[in-house]
């Protein structure tokens, strides 16, 4: 299968980074220019309209939650400045700080209740309201405290709080209470500046300096990248493996390009299970038919191939489940898929062509060319549609929200059998952690053997990291707070 690029796109963009030197020239003063790539910066409520990347970005910088993730990807305080874990696991209880909105006017704990009930409320499209099914109330218990009730214990629940989509604000506009305050902002750039801590003291906070502040960009890929390669931007975030191959026509310093650690699920899920995916064996070939290996090598080195779903344990009663399929010997899995595939063609003469659902970008083009490769071995064309058009595979690229086997299991099925799927909706209402971690097990098998996933790697996420970025790190969320970039705000 060869993979064509459009000349007339792609020309006059690699002539414009090819000019490009390889040197960081940036000086350490003046605003730090982060580049988001992933739609504009106009938000919305996320329990009505999903938020894109660049949109998540100026949530999390301008409307915290009650928690928050560092550079590092761990907790820290946000609107909540302390919080209590009781009643083994079944009670978090908040007190918040003297926060304000961006108008001055202190944020109160009702304001707080009923942001993050509308946004976990049974018809809000909040991406996360499925994962947190177990809260059973939030309530106010003073001006300053509140308490999260739950039906489950959840240990992870702090993670999906530090979520850009669970930020508390006040709508029309959406205005929150920090890290940052917006001095003006457009639909693709806004001027971003730390907001002042309401509970210091007006002598000990310093005079903002240009190097507090952050001009934040929505934009495409490869004008961020042009941007960062001419040095007119500190921060290129947001990269996935679908842009990924505009980096081979720069010149960018390898001290200069990052790569998160990022934990979640990157492979194909089979959204048709009709015609010739009806049948297990046939969805398992198809997993065994893929050179994974010949595919992320084709991205980088560093990328490695996975064929299980779940990473690690995580709170599954077992360990990852190793697919049937990955016992026996690559040339022998071969001629087992052929042999199906040929019986299949007996009986339904002509092509056996299957539709591959991918995003825009030279790098969706490599994977469905890699994919194509290794199904064409197998007597199986592929054809690429978009990812809104009927398809029988769709490739699933998403960074897990929080440490839990159910987000992976449930992510992967879209659909699965009946097997599996109860078996998802079992550990979701377990009533302790024992049997939550058996359900889990039992789904994981279960989906393993309904072969409704086809993993292929975990996501691959980029960035471009000037050296005065000192604060900048990697982490398993691949998520980095404009707060958190150069210097700790005053």
């Amino acid at each position: 299968m060869t993979i064509r690029l459009n000349p007339r796109v792609t020309a006059p963009l690699i002539a414009a980074l090819l000019l490009t030197t390889a040197c960081d020239k940036r000086r350490d003063a003046g605003r730090v220019v982060v580049s988001a790539i992933g739609g504009d910066l106009v938000i919305g409520d996320p329990s009505r309209t999903p938020l894109g990347h660049a949109a998540r970005l100026m949530m999390d910088a301008t409307a915290q939650g009650l928690v928050r993730f560092d550079a590092s990807g761990q907790i820290e305080p946000g609107i909540a400045e302390r919080w209590i874990v009781i009643d083994d696991g079944m009670s978090y209880i908040f007190r918040l700080r003297d926060a304000e909105w961006s108008n001055g006017e202190p944020v109160t704990a009702a304001e707080v209740v009923a942001v993050l009930r509308r946004q976990i409320a049974p018809r809000s499209r909040n991406p996360l309201a499925p994962y947190l099914s177990a809260i059973d109330e939030i309530v106010e218990m003073t001006p300053e405290v509140i308490e999260v009730r739950l039906k489950r214990p959840r240990p992870d629940l702090l993670k999906l709080f530090a979520q850009p989509e669970l930020a508390v604000f006040r709508a029309r506009p959406v205005v929150g209470s920090g890290p940052m305050r917006v001095l003006r902002a457009t639909r693709d750039e806004a001027l971003l500046r730390p907001a002042v801590d309401p509970a210091r003291s007006p002598d000990d906070v310093a005079d903002p300096i240009p190097e507090d502040d952050v001009r934040l960009i929505g934009e495409r890929a490869a004008r961020a990248i042009a941007r960062f390669a001419a040095g007119q931007s500190d921060l290129v975030t947001g990269g996935t493996f679908a842009d990924w191959p505009l980096l081979a026509t720069t010149t960018i310093a390898p001290v200069n390009r990052k790569l998160d650690p990022a934990a979640g699920l990157f492979g194909l899920v089979v959204t048709n299970r009709t015609g010739f995916l009806a049948d297990a064996k046939a969805r398992a070939a198809i997993s065994a038919a893929l050179d994974r290996q010949s595919i992320v090598s084709a991205f980088l080195p560093e990328w490695t191939p996975v064929s299980q779903i779940l990473p690690e344990q995580l709170d599954s009663g077992a360990g990852p489940i190793i697919p049937d399929w990955f016992a026996p010997r690559p040339e022998e899995r071969l001629q087992a898929v052929r042999a199906l595939v040929g019986a299949w063609r007996s009986v339904h003469p002509g092509p056996l062509t299957l539709r591959l659902a991918v995003p825009a970008g030279p790098g969706s083009t490599m994977l469905y060319g890699l994919v194509g490769a290794s199904l064409a071995t197998m007597g199986i064309r592929l054809q690429r549609v978009g990812m809104d058009d009927p398809a029988d595979l769709r490739l699933i690229d998403a960074v897990a929200p929080y440490d839990s086997a159910r987000w992976y299991l449930a992510t992967a099925c879209a659909p699965c059998g009946e097997e599996a799927t109860a078996a998802i909706e079992a550990a979701r209402d377990a009533p302790d952690m024992a049997s939550r971690g058996q359900r889990l097990a039992e789904a994981d098998f279960a989906l393993a053997a309904d072969a409704a996933f086809i993993p292929i790697a975990r996501p691959l996420r980029w960035s471009l990291v000037a050296i005065r970025l000192r604060q900048w790190e990697p982490n398993t969320r691949g998520w980095h707070p404009l707060n958190h970039l150069r210097a700790v705000p005053n």
